[in-house]
């Protein structure tokens, strides 16, 4: 039964090896926080946050999100360790409230790794505090315990960790902050929430009492999802240490079963279904179902790496254990303990990837299905769908910007949707970064690249729109472009050929400045229909290329006001531009930069999931070669914009 605590009460822990869920209903930052028997952290490195998320026994998240999963191992931390302090705080420039009263109560619950809650606090009672520590595992006489503290800081994070003893706490927060900000550029936006599991529509067969797990679903069920860090499997019901079976996917079986009187004869998981998935239609559908998907993949995935890290730990300690005893360092006690040391160690290893190539066995049959089923705004460029195109009467909720892979399984794309209308610029990095396949590209390739993959961005938000309801602008200042814009420039979807020279970049940024400025006004009024008339009320794309060429130091704060306050109101960025190319602007530009989300024109492991935080490489769009699709898309956008005229 779960102990539902209020501040200041205490509760035993059953187990020490265990998951603190937080829910906080809007982006928080949580850690931890190791401390002696007077709560004293003895410097920076016995803080785990998102910087520096891993710690002896303790793993979290390494980015602001409304749930957290942390992963504790109480054997695992350092003996001198006699409280482990979960700290949560309010990220700066997230959108969200800056302070806890302003939004509802956090929710922090102790469970089991099976899911079973063994304790929870609901933080109430905060008001302009914007960092709180929410809860304290203390070891007291040999045991462990759990207390509801809810202690809130209105200075903020700072405020919170110099109460514990940590010197230049001030500069530690803006480092903590700052390693937020980061995370957050670099993450994909998590999808609004999902319909609960009641309401998932089925589209297969009905299970039967041997089935009755769906192949993809919306939301988790009540049992756990494996977290990352040393702490992250789950006990099994056979006596074994570990359970790695990811509890949102069906397993088969692992022997036939045995025949029983009067019983059903046990049934293999259900076939993966294009669309089984909640959703009022079936784009809808299949967009959560995609997002199942990302999301069953990252935490398997954490699941299994969870389970290596927990073997090759368990495999250091025990071999540690042996050469500390005098007695067995030589001989044949010592080697037989190594030797059993290192067959237990193989056999979790070997469980793990077996679950793994389990899960992602499935998953590979689901996106099998799936792939051939997405319409346009989903589907791959290679995808015959294209062939059936035509200009749609209303917008899609998501665009497909890419795929996404994690090395475990490197043939097994997620494609990366992304919402529309975008909710923030993108940036197409032509530089060289650190990616593998960047480094056999000459720079002038790479920035040919560069400039392809955002013309075939432009191309599929043109053709997903319906006719004359994107309009698009392209800032060529060097004219270097021509050869990669001639599909957009031929085909006549822009609005005026690129502007070249500084006097065009000018033109050009006034021009949106301007826009944005009217319709922010006007919205602020209620006056919508107060615009000037001729207004071209379409979202409005603005592409950069080789930035910051023709751009002095009024055209680059014009930019910057775009890339801010353009979203809201309509007008979106597509930056072309390797970063080093505008170094001598120093941390100006900074704010740019992680205001738009970073792509790629060749494979780069720079994207980060919003639930575990996993690395995972982005594969930009590719035309097939020799494929005419793009200027056939094209050119019927282009013709419905005339039909649309007349």
């Amino acid at each position: 039964m779960t102990a539902e605590l209020v501040r200041g009460q205490n509760h035993p822990l059953p187990d020490t090896r265990l998951e603190i869920r937080v829910s906080a209903g809007h982006p928080v930052v949580a850690g931890t926080t190791l401390g002696d028997e007077r709560g004293r952290v003895a410097g920076v490195e016995w803080i785990a946050h998102p910087g520096s998320p891993s710690l002896p026994g303790i793993e979290v998240s390494q980015q602001a999100a409304a749930d957290h999963r942390l992963a504790v191992d109480l054997e695992a931390v350092p003996d001198s360790v006699h409280r482990v302090s979960v700290l949560l705080a309010l990220p700066v420039g997230a959108g969200g409230p800056s302070r806890f009263g302003a939004a509802a109560a956090p929710f922090v619950a102790v469970t089991a790794l099976d899911g079973t809650e063994i304790a929870s606090y609901t933080i109430t009672g905060l008001d302009s505090e914007s960092a709180v520590v929410a809860l304290e595992l203390y070891r007291r006489q040999g045991a462990w315990k759990v207390r509801a503290v809810g202690q809130g800081y209105e200075g903020g994070l700072a405020a919170m960790l110099g109460d514990q003893g940590l010197e230049n706490p001030a500069e530690l927060a803006a480092a903590i902050l700052e390693a937020v900000v980061r995370g957050m550029a670099r993450s994909v936006a998590s999808p609004p929430p999902r319909v609960p599991e009641a309401e998932r529509v089925r589209h297969s067969a009905p299970a039967t009492a041997a089935d009755t797990a769906p192949t993809v679903p919306v939301t988790p069920p009540p049992g756990p999802a494996p977290a990352p860090g040393p702490a992250g499997g789950t006990p099994s019901g056979q006596g074994g240490p570990i359970d790695y079976a990811h509890p949102r996917r069906a397993a088969a079986p692992q022997s036939p079963p045995q025949p029983a009187p009067r019983a059903e004869p046990q049934q293999s998981p259900p076939v993966p279904v294009a669309g089984d998935a909640a959703g009022w239609s079936m784009d809808e559908r299949l967009y959560n179902q995609v997002w199942g998907m990302f999301e069953d993949l990252a935490r398997t995935t954490a699941a299994y790496r969870s389970a290596c890290d927990f073997a090759e730990s368990r495999l250091d300690q025990e071999l540690d254990r042996v050469l500390s005893d005098p007695r067995s360092r030589i001989g044949g006690t010592g080697d037989a303990a190594r030797t059993e040391a290192r067959a237990k160690h193989d056999e979790l290893t070997a469980r793990a990837q077996e679950a793994l190539d389990r899960d992602l066995a499935q998953l590979v049959a689901e996106s099998e299905v799936v792939e051939p089923a997405l319409p346009p705004a989903f589907a791959r460029w290679d995808s015959p769908v294209w062939h059936g195109y035509r200009v749609p009467m209303e917008t899609p909720m998501a665009l497909r910007l890419g795929d996404l892979h994690l090395p475990e399984r490197t043939d097994l794309h997620i494609p990366m949707l992304i919402r529309l209308p975008l909710e923030r610029g993108l940036w197409v990095d032509s530089g060289r970064g650190r990616s593998e396949a960047s480094a056999l590209l000459d720079e002038a390739e790479l920035r040919r690249l560069a400039l392809d993959t955002a013309v075939a961005h432009t191309a599929r938000l043109l053709a997903v729109y319906p006719a004359g309801d994107f309009t698009v602008h392209v800032l060529d200042a060097a004219g270097s472009g021509a050869a990669s814009l001639a599909p957009l420039v031929e085909s006549g979807v822009l609005a005026a050929p690129p502007a070249a020279g500084a006097a065009g970049v000018s033109a050009v940024l006034a021009q949106l400045t301007e826009r944005v400025d009217l319709v922010q006004m006007a919205v602020r009024a209620g006056a919508a229909d107060a615009l000037p008339p001729g207004m071209d009320t379409a979202e409005q794309l603005l592409i950069v290329h080789d930035f910051p060429h023709g751009f002095d130091d009024r055209a680059v704060t014009q930019l910057r006001y775009l890339a801010d306050e353009g979203p809201q109101v309509g007008v979106h960025l597509l930056m072309v531009a390797d970063r080093e190319d505008a170094s001598a602007y120093g941390p100006l530009l900074d704010p740019l930069w992680r205001s738009l989300l970073r792509v790629t024109p060749v494979a780069d492991d720079h994207l980060a999931d919003p639930w575990v935080g996993h690395a995972w490489t982005y594969e930009p769009p590719r035309i097939p070669a020799g494929s005419a699709v793009l200027r056939q898309v094209l050119a019927q956008v282009a013709e419905a914009r005339r039909q649309g005229w007349r």
